[in-house]
């Protein structure tokens, strides 16, 4: 066993001192029969925000992912092997991310890796996974880029994107509430994605772009851009505005009184970010992928196992954010088992073009991973803030309006923009 660990860390190093990729793939393919015989632990790596921007849904994320590995282990493992785990804060910092997904796999000896929201974190650590060849699932980073021009062959994604809400919410927005449009951006690649893809819904449909203004991360102070908003008197705001700059947005709109007007469309909304939050602060409408209220079956007896987990945690129930952490997490033990190997590229064609039914997810319509993207194809649902809202019950605090089918929401530019490496560019091993 501890031959093994020094060999494969002495391979890694190799790797990352040298530039051709093919020279890297030779060495972990000849010694993968060792690691195929052994019975130690497949070891996955969490990396997941623990602080910054996006550090309550890295939190969320990260439950999400620990209670699919313990539900794992308490049946006795995967391939009769134990699961463990590593985390380490990302930081909400792309250049961060990368020096963790470096370390996980060179040095905490990670087979696979899990975790982000940030989508410039995840696109960072999806560049140091495909190096190495090591299997990662973005759970919770929703730019488009992220299963389009920066796609993977070991990268899956797990959320909805910014297409997808968009197709979900646009043309019924512009015959509501009509064809004047603004554009608040966080001003990084989610932020600027998201919006590229509005902006395409909204000449497709007709549609005005009036004025985009960026929003930069960290912002608390949004004043002077909703001023122009009072000035412009567009009929509609969509924001692309996430973490816990959403949440100081939110409640400076709320307190000038310009929840009900505009119409604002928020193209997707963590659970994390608005937790807590004053009714009269959630406005609008915003996509989701999930929300624990779902008349479906499942949904209470899932809610019931976070409760029994979590007793202690702030947030009381489970959001979407949770919701797609326990969900990647799962489907990539799930496809160990039906891989019979933890090869890496046994598992990714495990995983790849594999569906999953609507009563499994929990959800109104089946889903499935698209081959070609490797992003998870799912039901899109719209949602605002409860009408029949109540002191009594504080965590039900939205109300579904609508769902879409996967087909309904393609994001068919990703699938034009993704190249993913051939399996022979992807350097193979056993985890």
């Amino acid at each position: 066993m501890a031959q093994n660990l020094i060999t494969r860390r002495g391979l890694l190093g190799a790797a990352a001192a040298g530039s051709a990729l093919s020279v890297f793939a030779g060495p972990w393919k000849h010694n993968r029969v060792w690691a195929a015989a052994t019975d130690k632990p497949i070891k996955i790596g969490i990396t997941s925000d623990a602080s910054g921007q996006y550090a309550n849904s890295g939190a969320s994320d990260r439950r999400g992912m620990i209670m699919a590995i313990d539900e794992a282990n308490e049946r006795g493992g995967v391939l009769g092997r134990k699961i463990e785990w590593t985390h380490i804060d990302t930081e909400t910092v792309p250049a961060t991310g990368s020096r963790v997904a470096e370390r996980m796999i060179t040095r905490e000896e990670c087979g696979f890796l899990v975790g982000a929201v940030h989508s410039g974190v995840a696109n960072a650590i999806s560049q140091v996974a495909q190096k190495y060849g090591v299997i990662y699932l973005n759970t919770n980073s929703s730019s488009p880029t992220e299963a389009g021009q920066n796609c993977h062959r070991t990268k899956f994604v797990w959320d909805g994107n910014g297409t997808n809400f968009a197709k979900a919410a646009v043309k019924n927005a512009i015959d509501t509430y009509g064809k004047k449009w603004m554009l608040l951006t966080n001003d990084y690649v989610w932020g600027h994605d998201t919006a590229k893809a509005t902006k395409a819904l909204l000449a497709q449909y007709g549609g005005e772009v009036m004025e985009e203004i960026l929003i930069p991360q960290g912002t608390r102070d949004f004043s002077s851009a909703l001023l122009r908003v009072q000035q412009q008197k567009p009929g509609v705001v969509s924001a692309a505005i996430g973490g816990d700059d959403q949440k100081a947005f939110r409640q400076q709109v709320a307190q000038l009184g310009m929840g009900a007007s505009p119409a604002w469309i928020n193209s997707q909304q963590d659970w994390p970010d608005v937790y807590g939050l004053p009714i009269d602060n959630l406005f609008g409408v915003f996509g989701t992928t999930w929300y624990y209220k779902l008349d479906l079956p499942g949904v209470a007896d899932f809610v019931k196992k976070y409760q029994e987990k979590y007793p202690d945690t702030q947030m009381r129930v489970p959001g979407n954010v949770f919701y797609n952490g326990y969900m990647a997490t799962r489907e990539l033990l799930n496809a160990i088992e039906r891989a019979g190997s933890a090869n890496n590229i046994a598992v990714i064609k495990a995983l790849e073009g594999h569906k999953m039914s609507a009563a499994d997810r929990m959800q109104h319509h089946d889903a499935w991973i698209d081959a070609g993207t490797h992003q998870v194809q799912q039901t899109i649902y719209l949602a605002t803030a409860n009408s029949k809202y109540s002191e009594q019950d504080k965590d039900d605090m939205f109300e579904i309006v609508a769902n879409a089918a996967p087909d309904a929401v393609l994001d068919t530019a990703a699938a034009e923009a993704c190249k993913l490496e051939s399996y022979e560019e992807t350097p193979t091993f056993d985890a």
